[in-house]
C-alpha cells in the first residue's frame, strides 16, 4: 500500500533566506545556498544580485530552486559580488510572481532589495495606513510593508530607515537586505525565526541555517542575535542593537522538525536534538513492541533515539520515494484507493507479524496518520503504536508557518484517546512539553520564562496578534484553554 501525495498533511515550512557579501559568483553561491534551504520553501525562488558598477540584477520564478536558477543563461545575466536570495513557502499572500522575493525598489538613496522569512502579526493593519497615504501595493505578501515603510521614513539613509521600519512592525521575522553600500541581516526581538553569520575566504554569508553554509563552504561565526542588526559592508561587519532586551522565544518546532537535521541552531546540533527527543520520549510512554518504524525522512532522528533508549531493533518499515514532485495527474477515487506508489511504501516483509512503534513529529489534522496505519496494518502488523515527538499540537502558528486553522487540528478538538480511535492506532502517546524541554537539555518548562516560542502547544503567543480578530467571541475560540 501507498499514500497519495495530495493527502499530505504536515506543517508546511516558513521561507529560507541567503545573503552573500564580496565573494565571486555571489549569485551561484546564493544558489547553492537556497539548494540547501530548499525543505524551507518549494513554491517560488529569487535572488537580487549587486554588480561592481552599482547596479542590480533580479530573476524569480515559481518552482524549485534548481529549475529556476539551472540555466547558465539566467545565472549569467545575475552579475556581482554580492547577493540576496529567497525561497518561499506562501504563508501570507497567494503563490504568483509578483509575491517572489527578495522585493526590490529604488529609493532615494538607490536600490534596495530584501528578503523575509516570518509573518507580520500587524501587516494589515500597517498596510491600511500606507495605502491610505497613498502608497501603491504591488503583492499580497506582508513582507512589502518593509518597503513602504522605508519609503515613507523621514531618515536620511538606509540603515536608519530600516531601523525606523522595524520599529513599526510586531511579528517574527529573519530578513536580509542589500542596498548599494552594504549586506544587512536583522532578527526580531525575540528572535523566533533563525538567522546564521558565516565567513568565506574576504566574503561574508547570511543564511536561515548552518547547512547553507556548509553547502557553500563557509565557516560558521555567530548566530545573529535577537533584536540584532548586523551590517556587511568592506570595512567588516558591524553590530547594532536598536530594540530594547526582550526574553528570548526562539521557534521550538525548528527543532522538532523544520531545521535541517545537519543544521546546528542555536550552538545545538538538530541532529543530537532529534534523538534525545526520542529517547525522552521511549522513556516517558515506551510500550512492548517487536521494533521501531519512523516515518520518513522527519520521524528518523527520534526513532533512532527512541529505539536505542528502549533496547528494541529500528527498522526502515516504510520506504519513502524520493522521486516524487508535483504530482503527474490528478488521481480519480478509484487511482487512489488501489494504492497508487507517491510517497510512501510499506516494507512488509519487516512489518509483518510485527509489534510496531510508528514514530513521527507530529499529528496535524490525522489525515495522513490514518492512511499510514491503514497501511502498516495492512502489511500485516499485529500491533500498531503510535509515538509523536512534540506535544499535541492545538493552536495555530501566526508566527511565519503555515498551520491550519485551529478547527482544523486534531489535537484541538479531541484527548489522545479519541484521537487514537480516530486514526486507528492500539496507542497513541506524545512528548510531553516538560519532556521536550528536558531533551533541549532543560530541567522542564519555566511557564514564567519559557526561552521558546511554543504557541502551537500552549497558545502562549508572546507576540501581539494585532490583526486577529477583534470580536471577543471569535478571540475566544481561538485562545480557549488546549484540551
Amino acid at each position: 500500500m501507498s499514500l497519495p501525495l495530495s493527502d499530505d498533511d504536515k506543517f508546511h515550512e516558513e521561507c529560507g533566506v541567503m545573503g552573500v557579501w564580496n565573494a565571486k559568483d555571489a549569485a551561484a553561491l546564493v544558489a547553492l545556498g537556497l539548494h540547501a534551504l530548499q525543505h524551507r520553501g518549494q513554491e517560488a525562488s529569487g535572488i537580487v544580485t549587486l554588480d561592481d558598477g552599482g547596479g542590480f540584477h533580479a530573476h524569480k520564478g515559481l518552482g524549485l530552486v534548481g529549475d529556476i536558477f539551472g540555466d547558465a543563461k539566467v545565472m549569467a545575466g545575475l552579475p556581482g559580488p554580492a547577493a540576496v536570495g529567497h525561497n518561499r513557502y506562501a504563508t501570507t499572500g497567494e503563490t504568483a510572481i509578483r509575491n517572489v522575493q527578495p522585493l526590490f525598489a529604488d529609493f532615494e538613496f538607490g536600490g534596495f532589495a530584501v528578503a523575509h522569512n516570518g509573518n507580520l502579526t500587524n501587516a494589515a493593519q500597517l498596510r491600511r495606513a500606507l495605502v491610505r497615504r497613498g502608497c501603491l501595493f504591488q503583492s499580497t505578501t506582508d513582507s512589502e510593508v518593509f518597503v513602504h515603510l522605508i519609503a515613507i521614513s523621514l531618515y536620511s539613509n538606509v540603515l536608519d530607515r530600516l531601523i525606523d521600519a522595524l520599529k513599526q512592525v510586531q511579528g517574527a521575522y529573519s530578513l536580509v537586505g542589500l542596498h548599494n553600500g552594504a549586506l544587512v541581516g536583522a532578527r526580531d526581538p525575540l528572535g523566533v525565526r533563525p538567522l546564521v553569520l558565516g565567513r568565506l575566504n574576504d566574503g561574508w554569508v547570511l543564511a536561515s541555517e548552518t547547512c547553507a553554509l556548509d553547502i557553500v563552504g563557509a565557516e560558521f561565526v555567530r548566530d545573529v542575535e535577537p533584536g540584532e542588526i548586523v551590517v556587511i559592508d568592506d570595512a567588516g561587519v558591524k553590530s547594532i542593537k536598536p530594540f530594547t532586551p526582550a526574553p528570548e522565544r526562539f521557534c521550538i518546532f525548528e527543532y522538532i522538525y523544520f531545521a535541517r537535521p545537519d543544521s546546528v541552531v542555536e550552538g545545538t546540533p538538530v541532529y543530537d536534538t532529534r534523538k534525545r527527543i526520542g529517547a525522552e520520549l521511549a522513556r516517558e510512554s515506551h510500550v512492548g513492541a517487536d521494533l521501531v518504524v519512523p516515518v520518513p525522512d522527519s520521524g528518523v532522528p527520534a526513532a533512532m533515539g527512541y529505539a536505542a533508549e528502549a533496547g528494541i531493533p529500528f527498522e526502515l518499515g516504510i520506504i519513502r520515494n524520493h522521486y516524487v514532485g508535483r504530482t503527474f495527474i490528478e488521481p480519480t477515487d478509484q487511482i487512489r484507493h488501489l494504492g497508487v506508489k507517491l510517497k510512501h511504501s510499506a516494507n512488509r516483509p519487516a512489518l509483518e507479524g510485527k509489534r510496531v512503534i510508528l514514530v513521527d513529529d507530529s499529528i496535524v489534522r490525522g489525515t495522513t496518520s490514518k492512511k499510514i496505519v491503514e497501511m502498516v496494518r495492512q502489511a500485516g502488523a499485529a500491533e500498531v503504536h503510535m509515538r509523536i515527538s512534540s506535544p499535541p499540537t492545538t493552536h495555530s502558528c501566526f508566527y511565519g508557518i503555515d498551520t491550519p486553522d485551529r478547527a482544523h487540528l486534531l489535537a484541538a478538538q479531541h484527548d489522545v484517546a479519541e484521537m487514537a480511535k480516530l486514526i486507528g492506532v492500539d496507542s497513541l502517546a506524545f512528548i510531553s512539553l516538560d519532556g521536550l524541554y528536558r531533551a533541549l537539555n532543560r530541567p522542564g518548562r519555566d511557564a514564567a520564562n519559557p526561552g521558546y516560542c511554543d504557541a502551537c502547544f500552549t497558545g502562549d503567543y508572546a507576540i501581539p496578534l494585532t490583526d486577529w480578530p477583534t470580536n471577543e467571541e471569535q478571540r475566544a475560540k481561538l485562545l480557549q484553554p488546549s484540551l
